[in-house]
């Protein structure tokens, strides 16, 4: 809460003894608090000067004392929300707990106290007040309650025994059951949570929420088909159930059953042809099929109808239209998604189409425009506008660009790797090595600014001996990173290895097609006579990369 809030909360309080209102037509019968002499009644005025001031260590602090000295309930819980807001956790436990003292029938108070307590890491101290808590109440409603109320404390385990053990005194309640599952579940425990599934749906065939815990924990156990199994029986036995309908829908999606999930997504439009969610889950699908006419459809139906997310149906259409070479169409889309979780992306696409219309200046000053929430978006939109300025011929512009980020910026690693690449593509390979070394110092255990430095050394220099200890180091941070691989294959070929250069290039290629390992591997295998082999990975490769330059040179100087 605010500080404006917060002198709100305190303004819409009584000011005498903090009667409350019920929330229904006649008001709660409270008894009266005792009376208040003088120096109780400074002290009750203290605490509300303080809050309405913001002092908020103040008000918590006198309004404490105040519940120690008067046995009213009302104040107990006052005093506990006040220290709650003052961010004083153990101060407003120890005003919840003579809350509930005053007031031992008062729900709110014990799940304020339960809340506090598993903050603290005091789980066992909570059961006792979870278990009061569960008999005021409907046992049935309150065990739906626990996921919301416990589910962001870490100690997961313990939470799932905690549950086990409160359930145990409610044997024929589905609604316990099911909160066991949840919290099992919830602790990697996906056994456990399909034993105690199982009973709940015993207890309570049909139940929606439980068949779709059950896929969930299947999924986990024994993987998606059984998930999927499992959904295809329950909705045959209970073809209304809409959300497990959905959800095994986009279960058919996760597991490459395009055409099956866009089956039940159009089934489930036709019959709630009013529902924007089926028709954007539609589009989705669509989407992921590349049927990019119907995605548009769909996901324009889903916006028309009022689906709840539209920066991202404007991102996704922006996304079609781009893949279709409508630019201009596409840049519309993306213009139109505000904050949200996809505002960041949206402005970078949006850039990066005005630098391919040519519109370089235009696309910087959006980039400068866009709001960034931290360091690691604010390196996004540099990287953003160096890439527009390098793809415009403009490597000076990029080259300042990153220079201007990195005084601003000393510690991002990714701009200082980015201009070193720069430099390398400027043919200034002095000033590439020193922001490599510069980057290795600040960060020892960055492989790419080994791999870099020793490739380039290797490809571009006479020191072959240098690049391969540096690869070497690259190679002990990342073994199997298929890139680094294939410079160290590089650069003992350079040294007039190629047999031991090929086992590195056949790892590399394996684990990545790429076009310049192909190139590296065919010149390897080549020098060591395995000609065939050799234009047999050339030819497949040009196939799927015919414009590659660094492939195509090597084969026009190898076989002319």
């Amino acid at each position: 809460m605010n500080l404006k809030s917060l002198r709100l909360a305190f303004l819409t309080l009584p000011l005498v003894a903090c009667a409350q209102t019920a929330a229904v037509a006649q008001p709660e019968v409270v008894k009266p608090a005792p009376g208040l002499d003088g120096p109780l009644l400074y002290q009750f005025l203290l605490g509300e000067i303080a809050g309405q001031r913001g002092e908020l260590k103040l008000a918590a602090d006198a309004y404490s004392d105040l519940a120690d000295k008067i046995p009213d309930a009302r104040i107990a819980k006052r005093a506990t929300e006040i220290a709650s807001y003052s961010r004083q956790p153990k101060l407003a436990l120890k005003n919840a707990l003579l809350w509930v003292e005053l007031d031992p029938a008062s729900a709110k108070g014990r799940q304020t106290v339960v809340s506090l307590l598993l903050s603290a890491g005091q789980v066992s101290d909570a059961k006792p007040h979870l278990d009061a808590w569960l008999r005021l109440g409907k046992p049935e409603e309150t065990f739906l309650q626990l996921h919301g109320l416990l589910a962001r404390q870490n100690d997961k385990l313990a939470l799932s025994n905690l549950v086990s053990d409160l359930a145990a005194a409610y044997p024929g309640l589905p609604e316990a059951r099911f909160a066991v599952a949840q919290f099992a579940l919830q602790a990697g425990q996906a056994a456990k949570a399909l034993s105690v599934l199982d009973e709940a749906l015993n207890a309570r065939p049909g139940w929606e929420s439980a068949a779709l815990l059950k896929s969930q924990a299947l999924s986990r156990k024994d993987g998606l088909p059984a998930s999927l199994a499992y959904l295809e029986g329950f909705l045959r036995d209970y073809p209304q159930a809409r959300e497990a309908r959905l959800t095994y829908a986009k279960q058919l999606a996760r597991a490459g059953r395009l055409g099956d999930s866009r089956q039940v997504f159009e089934q489930i439009a036709k019959e709630s042809p009013d529902s924007p969610g089926a028709h954007f889950a539609l589009g989705l699908v669509a989407l992921q099929g590349n049927d990019l006419d119907n995605a548009r459809t769909s996901l324009i139906k889903a916006m028309d109808l009022g689906h709840q997310d539209i920066p991202t149906i404007r991102l996704y259409l922006g996304q079609i239209e781009e893949a279709q070479g409508k630019l201009e169409q596409a840049l519309t889309w993306y213009k139109g998604v505000d904050r949200s979780p996809v505002y960041l992306d949206a402005r970078l696409r949006s850039a990066t189409l005005m630098g391919k219309l040519g519109r370089v200046r235009e696309a910087r000053e959006w980039l400068a425009e866009t709001h960034a929430r931290n360091d690691g978006e604010r390196v996004q939109l540099i990287q953003a506008e160096t890439m527009i300025l390098r793809d415009a011929k403009d490597l000076p512009g990029a080259y300042q660009a990153l220079s201007q980020a990195i005084e601003k910026m000393p510690g991002a690693f990714d701009l200082l790797y980015d201009r070193a690449m720069l430099s390398e593509k400027r043919g200034q390979l002095d000033l590439m090595e020193k922001d490599l070394l510069q980057l290795i110092r600040l960060k020892p255990d960055y492989a790419h600014a080994y791999n870099a430095l020793g490739y380039t050394l290797a490809d571009r220099t006479a020191r072959i001996d240098e690049a391969i200890k540096y690869l070497e180091t690259a190679l002990k941070l990342s073994p199997e990173d298929p890139f680094i691989l294939d410079s160290m294959g590089w650069a003992l070929f350079k040294a007039k290895r190629p047999g031991e250069a090929i086992p590195y290039l056949r790892r590399a290629f394996a684990a990545k097609p790429d076009p310049e390992i192909a190139a590296h591997l065919g010149e390897s295998l080549w020098a060591t006579g395995e000609r065939e082999e050799a234009q047999r990975i050339w030819r497949a490769s040009l196939q799927t990369h015919p414009d590659n330059e660094v492939l195509r040179e090597t084969v026009s100087r190898l076989t002319r």
